[in-house]
């Protein structure tokens, strides 16, 4: 069984025997960015094998004719494996990481020398947008542990983590025009010691992320999930005064105000900054469980954050609940809980010129207990099983909804109850690659049985990259 997750557009094994693969020797035809090279190389020694000047050749360059009949995505690949060596060829760089990131997956890591099937493989993403989201508030993950998520969401070929990094409980990132709100970091459910994101600890994030392809998105969410900002600057509450320290995990209770004078400046000053720090082209605003507000204000707060990011070059990213403002062509907007009043306004939306990234709670949130009793997690949205995070259509879950407005899909981990990495980890593995499998992979060729067969065979590569994982036993691991 071939490990291979997310499951390829075409996969030719041949009579071959399989290529021994010691160390190989990197041979890039025309000039290829070094970081890639760097990370192809890191990618193969994870699973054993090095880079040395005899080594076997792996040919890497650059040729539209790459990856399946058809495919347009820039992302699209092929990789064969022979007696010679192997050859990565691609349409872009990223294609030639993603080749690399499956041959990782092909090598068998046994006391022997690291050998790889002949094979070819043709493949293409379904869609361009697959991420994760992680929340680092409710429990502070710091910046290493940023980096082992950023190695594990690269590894299922997802292109974007996008950071929660506001909250009522806590802020995580340094706001250089506000740094009162440094003030609002010490602090976690629980409550305890915590900690943010400097502005060098943000930018040396996004450099790592984006050598592996992987680009961050963060998040300042508002008009709620406030509470931390109040707590600092109580002029942004309606008697002045700030609220006390939260490390709860209720919402809807911390709100701001639109008529306040202060909170232009304040949305200006924070969303510019985090513009400003940016490398890719989204700033997420937020904008959901906002339980004290009426409609005619909740917009405002959605043009006018719409309308500061779009100032910096960006693009706004809001949860479900902005397609209750007004929508911009362009603007992405999360979907996160089934509310079928609402399938309305978001087919409206989509008319308008909006997409949507699919995360469903009841399949795509990973901070879901996988059954009733589970240690780790809540169960809002139900209980959510390996088989739950596999079995769905993202095109399919708005009733009404063109499948073109669909930009993709996110899986989502939320830290009221994950407080260490093992245990994140845990949570996330294996379910995250069965939404990377709903991403990437065409629907006529997904199986449960094939993929939770996949998924025992990339087992034992995962305990040796020290990646805790659940032992569900919708999988036979032995």
């Amino acid at each position: 069984m071939l490990p291979l997750i997310p499951w390829p557009t075409e996969v030719l094994p041949t009579d071959a025997p399989a290529l021994a693969l010691p160390a190989v020797r990197l041979a890039p035809a025309g000039d290829l960015p070094g970081t890639l090279l760097d990370v192809v190389a890191e990618q193969l020694a994870a699973v054993g094998v090095g880079r040395a000047d005899d080594g076997v050749p792996f040919t890497l360059r650059l040729d539209p004719a790459a990856g399946p009949a058809a495919a347009d995505s820039p992302e699209r690949y092929s990789l064969t494996v022979t007696a010679d060596g192997v050859e990565a060829v691609a349409a872009e760089p990223v294609g030639l990481l993603h080749a690399a990131r499956t041959l990782r997956q092909l090598v068998e890591r046994t006391d022997a020398t690291p050998a790889v099937p002949a094979i070819v493989v043709h493949d293409a993403p379904r869609y361009a947008w697959r991420g994760l989201s992680f929340d680092v508030v409710r429990h502070w993950f710091g910046p290493d542990d940023i980096r082992a998520v950023v190695d594990l969401v690269a590894a299922f070929k997802l292109r974007v983590l996008h950071l929660h990094l506001t909250d009522d409980q806590g802020w995580r990132l340094e706001i250089p025009s506000r740094p009162e709100l440094e003030k609002a970091s010490d602090n976690q459910v629980g409550g305890g010691t915590a900690g943010f994101l400097t502005v060098d600890d943000y930018a040396a994030l996004q450099e790592y992320a984006a050598a592996r392809y992987v680009t961050i998105v963060p998040e300042f969410d508002m008009p709620g999930h406030v509470n931390a900002a109040t707590h600092v600057y109580g002029g942004l509450t309606t008697d002045g005064l700030p609220t006390d320290a939260y490390s709860g995990i209720e919402v809807g209770f911390s709100r701001l105000h639109f008529d306040n004078p202060t909170t232009e400046p304040f949305l200006r000053d924070v969303i510019g900054d985090i513009a400003r720090m940016t490398r890719g082209d989204w700033v997420h605003v937020g904008g959901d469980e906002v339980l004290t507000m009426d409609h005619d204000e909740f917009a405002k707060f959605v043009e006018l954050a719409a309308r500061i990011v779009r100032e910096h070059g960006k693009t706004p990213i809001f949860w479900q609940e902005g397609a209750r403002g007004p929508v911009e062509p362009g603007t992405l907007l999360q979907y996160w809980e089934p509310k079928g009043e609402e399938f309305e306004r978001f087919v409206a939306a989509a008319a308008a010129g909006a997409q949507f990234i699919m995360s469903p709670g009841n399949h795509a949130y990973l901070d879901m207990q996988y059954v009733e009793g589970h240690p780790l997690g809540l169960h809002w949205a139900g209980y959510v099983e390996l088989r739950d995070s596999y079995d769905w259509e993202p095109a399919t879950v708005i009733d009404g909804m063109p499948a073109e407005a669909v930009a993709g899909v996110s899986a989502a981990i939320w830290t009221e109850t994950i407080t260490t990495r093992d245990e994140l980890f845990s949570m996330l593995l294996p379910r995250l690659g069965a939404v990377a499998e709903v991403a990437w992979t065409a629907p006529d060729a997904k199986d449960f049985d094939a993929f939770a067969a996949r998924t025992a065979a990339a087992a034992p590569a995962w305990r040796s990259h020290g990646w805790a994982f659940h032992p569900t036993p919708q999988v036979d691991w032995s």
